[in-house]
């Protein structure tokens, strides 16, 4: 199969090259390569490629910073999916569109999960830029496969737990504050590769929640890794009203596979279990990088 994976220096997009590579004809593709805001570009990029499925791991992901840097989150998260789409549509490609748990108000009250056919309220410049390049896709290419995750983390990039594990590291008598009433699911992008690779073979369209078994919060997930990795730390939950940030975040972010579910097709496992293989992998480097800050 001829795959393209757009935003391929990323968390996720390395994984998939690294997963997928050694069945398909694969291509990875990065700005300033392809710059998926510019029709131009990507029309070129397909034309030039023309993949059977193209992958789009890109996104401006910068929560906070979506609200101030408007015109670049939603070039980026609602127009490049549109023109990818566009190009898709054209070339008869099939298009994996990933996208974001922050759609959600997150009004539920936890672990009532959200499922795919509930009704999307996003809070967030940020989660509103994503709902709009979802919509997009849906209406401009007919095979295509929405794929909504959450809280993703990697051995590569910047995420949670390796900011967490730096400032750790560089400064153990700190007592770090941490959020205990956002409630998740942390999903290893590793994981996620997987399960994108299993859905290659499948005729699934639409829109599909894909995130790791289990929920908590980030403080319980902050614990949890951090005893995982033995190191000591000090820290201390606190409340989103504690801890403002310019963005508005979902308070209830969990996600159930039912789509994956019900098809028979989800490969996910509890998020523990997956924290558990990640550090026996990654300890030591994890640990290097943070030194190094």
């Amino acid at each position: 199969m001829k795959l393209l994976i757009i935003g391929s220096g990323g968390q996720l997009g390395s994984d998939c090259c690294t997963l997928l590579a050694p069945d398909n004809e694969t291509k990875g593709c990065d700005f300033p390569k392809v710059d998926i805001s510019s029709k131009e570009s990507v029309d070129v990029c397909l034309n030039e490629m023309k993949p059977e499925v193209i992958i789009n791991c890109a996104a401006y992901t910068a929560v906070d910073g979506c609200e101030s840097q408007l015109d670049l989150s939603w070039k980026v998260n609602a127009e490049g999916p549109k023109y990818l789409a566009q190009g898709a549509e054209k070339i008869g490609a099939r298009l994996i569109q990933v996208s974001t748990d922050y759609i959600f108000d997150g009004k539920k009250t936890a672990p009532e999960p959200y499922y795919e056919s509930d009704t999307p309220n996003p809070l967030s410049q940020y989660g509103k830029s994503k709902l709009a390049g979802e919509e997009a896709v849906a209406q401009y290419c007919s095979n295509h496969v929405i794929l909504r995750t959450a809280w993703l983390y990697s051995a590569t990039g910047k995420n949670f737990l390796k900011t967490i594990l730096r400032l750790v590291i560089q400064d153990p008598a700190r007592e770090l504050k941490v959020v205990n009433d956002q409630y998740g699911s942390l999903t290893w992008s590793y994981t996620l590769a997987l399960q994108i690779k299993k859905l290659l073979h499948s005729d699934l369209t639409g829109i599909v929640h894909t995130t790791s078994e289990g929920y908590s919060t980030w403080y319980e997930a902050a614990c949890y890794f951090l005893e995982t990795m033995e190191v000591p730390y000090k820290m201390r939950p606190c409340t989103t009203e504690e801890y403002p940030t310019p963005a508005h975040r979902p308070a209830n972010s969990i996600l159930e596979n039912k789509v994956l579910k019900d098809a028979g097709l989800s490969t996910f496992i509890d998020w523990k279990e997956d924290i558990k293989t990640f550090v026996q992998q990654y300890r030591e480097q994890l640990l290097a990088e943070a030194r190094q800050g």
